[in-house]
């Protein structure tokens, strides 16, 4: 896979796009859509009305054009070269609702921003799933990367994740089959989330809004949520925080281009206003040198990196890590 031009698509497939409900957009600009506002644009972009349109585009397309799902673009680093891919992002009238299950269950659509599945939690009395009011991403990212704060994470309280695969077959995965680890899955690269349930217990409103207020003082408190940033940008290493090996390398406030590690949270790193993809991936890995060469710890990108270089853009050292 990956071989295929993706700018050839349309002409390609032609009238087979006739049934497509969806929204195909061609050289689609994703500065547009990442919250750093940075990077080059998709060869295509699709946006599926609901799963069934979207399990029809998956079949249509060359087993070898290459394939990103994207969600509200929070967690995620697109280069400046922008992505010789087809990009699959689910809408929020497809794959935004949240619907009440039972007392204790909520399914939610892949599209739908965690802060609203905390809030649709917190209307039906069903307490544990506050923390997503304090995760800057929607549903799918949450459980592609296992994400989580504040002490709890999405292995907590998922149920089971419907999914669908690159030959547009669906899927039933299991809490089991998500293979979570810390800020990752091990379920196919492939599949495509498009919903899942959630399972909390019976609680008060007025505790789960305690829990909710105090997830929010947090992030105000302690993280530049006002800024063009991706959220934490590394994971934290076995045994320590991210922010503290940076803090102990000299990297706060650690500035290239217009790329900036935060002063207020120095594991967050920040679009200033006229910074690159690849002011921030150099500033990214720069921190990673000097980590590593201050305490011998391996930082891990938590951000996603797709893409492409443009002409003259080189990382030379850090090459091993380029997708």
């Amino acid at each position: 896979m990956g071989n295929y031009d993706c700018k050839n698509l349309m002409a390609d497939l032609g009238d087979k796009l006739d049934d497509i409900r969806g929204r195909i957009t061609e050289d689609a600009p994703l500065s547009q859509v990442t919250w750093f506002r940075t990077g080059g644009p998709a060869a295509v972009m699709f946006q599926p009305a609901d799963e069934e349109d979207l399990a029809k585009f998956l079949a249509l397309l060359p087993e070898e054009a290459r394939v990103f799902p994207i969600g509200v673009g929070s967690n995620l680093l697109v280069r400046d070269g922008g992505l010789n891919a087809v990009v699959i992002r689910l809408s929020a009238k497809g794959f935004g609702q949240t619907e009440q299950i039972s007392s204790t269950q909520l399914m939610a659509g892949a599209a739908c921003p965690d802060k609203r599945v905390a809030a649709a939690a917190h209307d039906a009395g069903i307490g544990g799933l506050h923390f997503y009011h304090g995760i800057p991403g929607a549903i799918g990212g949450a459980l592609r990367m296992n994400a989580g704060a504040n002490g709890h994470e999405t292995k907590d309280c998922l149920v089971a994740v419907h999914a669908i695969d690159r030959q547009g077959k669906k899927h039933i995965l299991s809490n089991a089959d998500m293979k979570y680890s810390y800020r990752k899955s091990g379920a196919p690269k492939d599949l495509i989330f498009t919903k899942a349930l959630f399972e909390g217990e019976q609680t008060p409103k007025s505790e789960i809004k305690a829990a909710m207020d105090e997830v929010q003082h947090h992030r105000e408190t302690s993280q530049p949520i006002k800024e063009k940033t991706g959220g934490s940008t590394f994971k934290n290493p076995p045994g320590h925080s991210a922010w503290k090996v940076i803090d102990d390398a000299g990297c706060r406030g650690l500035t290239i281009g217009g790329a900036q590690m935060s002063p207020m949270h120095c594991n967050f790193m920040i679009n200033t206003g006229p910074a690159t993809s690849y002011d921030l991936e150099k500033l990214g890995e720069t921190v990673r040198q000097r980590v590593l060469l201050n305490s011998g710890i391996h930082l891990e990108w938590e951000i996603r990196r797709l893409g492409e270089f443009t002409p003259g853009q080189t990382l030379e050292a850090f090459m091993g890590q380029m997708l």
